[in-house]
């Protein structure tokens, strides 16, 4: 992958990145439903697993705009991926850890989906925080609480806050009547995402949701 360096001084970000990042640095989290009633549906009729679905549509928004690639490079030199990959966490029953996977991103969602089932064969079980190893710089976090259908989440990390990517946190879905609700939140750093880019991101997910039939097709080589 690419990493494209910005133009500072003729980026029309310019003087928001300046003041979020260099003089009053800050993230901030939102949290929404998704309505997953017909995806939800839709993989189940397909015998898909819901989890990768859900990661792809993520990476599907995130790779759709530069705003949520936008980050310092090794050298601290900002800039953005030409296109990221999605680093997901599984959780292990056994001891009640977690580790991290990283699939190589494909807008062709049968492939993507047959490079999760054999990166979860193969280091699903692995234990320590990094399960599969070499993971590229061009990645971005998410990860799942199916166990709390919560209302609001926010994370606290404690570092110099130069951590420009969105952090994806998926919670447990819930059936409200006909509907099927999952919560879901994203942590953005506001010296490259304002609220309008939340707004952007909410609304793209649930119209992938919507409109699963479009990307999602009917066949899948399952690893048994």
């Amino acid at each position: 992958m690419i990493f494209k360096p910005l133009n500072v001084d003729k980026w029309s970000r310019k003087p928001y990145f300046e003041h979020y990042f260099n003089h009053v640095r800050c993230t901030f989290s939102v949290t929404a439903n998704l309505d997953i009633s017909y995806l939800y549906a839709a993989v189940k009729n397909k015998g898909i697993k819901l989890y990768p679905a859900l990661i792809y549509m993520i990476t599907t928004v995130v790779n759709r705009h530069h705003e949520y690639r936008t980050c310092l490079d090794s050298e601290g030199k900002l800039g953005y991926w030409d296109s990221m990959s999605p680093s997901f966490t599984v959780f292990h029953d056994d001891d009640k850890t977690f580790s991290t996977i990283w699939t190589s991103y494909c807008e062709d969602f049968g492939e993507f989906y047959r490079g999760y089932l054999e990166d979860l064969e193969k280091y699903g079980g692995a234990k320590g925080l990094h399960a599969k190893p070499n993971e590229p710089p061009y990645t971005f976090p998410i990860s799942s609480i199916p166990w709390v259908h919560f209302t609001g989440f926010n994370l606290n990390i404690y570092t110099e806050g130069s951590f420009l990517l969105p952090i994806f946190t998926m919670g447990k879905y819930d059936r409200q009547g006909p509907q099927v609700l999952l919560p879901l939140s994203v942590q953005l750093h506001h010296a490259v995402c304002d609220g309008y880019h939340a707004g952007i991101l909410f609304n793209e997910l649930q119209r992938l949701a919507d409109n699963c039939d479009d990307w999602m097709t009917p066949n899948y080589k399952r690893l048994e």
